[in-house]
């Protein structure tokens, strides 16, 4: 389930942003790093030897393709780790009114330097705006952020989603945010 098939590159203001698909064993040292920042450790819960951040990653490469894993690159710098997903597919659809083709995404910013800077916004809105171009039956992009981490919380917020409810997930209480293709629907 890639956004479109090859790989493209967004132009954003902080320079050109493109999606690969994780590899292995390639990212696991920069990505098990990054689960151990604990930063990212308060929301992903990864924080541990490779062997950790390997099972979470193994389990969507090997897995139907319903979840998969990608390093996010701007100006071919790793930034960030994102997992596109079948929404309508995953167990969150039994929590919120799920779609057909409806993607959802996980994102963390990896290295410090890239948070409190409007960085994760300006890569959401790309990310959403590439998926809803590239795949013609998916009609929203959403997120199920935990609903204290506020900086993710606003980072979607200034991505054009909408916080359209709360869920009470087996792991947390989130909010339901949405980014439709047209800015009048939810």
């Amino acid at each position: 389930m890639t956004p479109g098939g090859a790989a493209v590159t967004v132009p954003t203001a902080a320079g050109e942003f493109r999606l690969r698909p994780v590899t292995l064993p390639g990212d696991l040292d920069l990505l098990t790093g990054w689960m151990n920042d604990p930063a990212v450790d308060a929301w992903w819960e990864l924080a541990g030897p490779p062997g950790t951040t390997e099972r979470h990653l193994r389990a969507q490469l090997d897995s139907d393709g319903r979840s998969i894993p990608y390093l996010g690159l701007l100006d071919g710098v790793p930034t960030g780790y994102f997992e596109l997903y079948r929404a309508d597919l995953d167990p969150l659809a039994a929590h919120y009114p799920a779609r057909p083709h409806d993607i959802g995404v996980h994102l963390l910013l990896g290295p410090p330097t890239a948070r409190g800077r409007g960085l994760g916004s300006l890569l959401l809105g790309a990310l959403a705006g590439l998926v809803l171009d590239q795949r013609p039956e998916c009609t929203r992009v959403v997120a199920e952020p935990d609903l204290r981490n506020t900086p993710s919380l606003r980072a979607f917020r200034n991505a054009g989603f909408t916080r359209t409810a709360e869920l009470d997930l087996p792991a947390k209480r989130a909010a339901l945010m949405v980014r439709p293709r047209a800015p009048h629907e939810s």
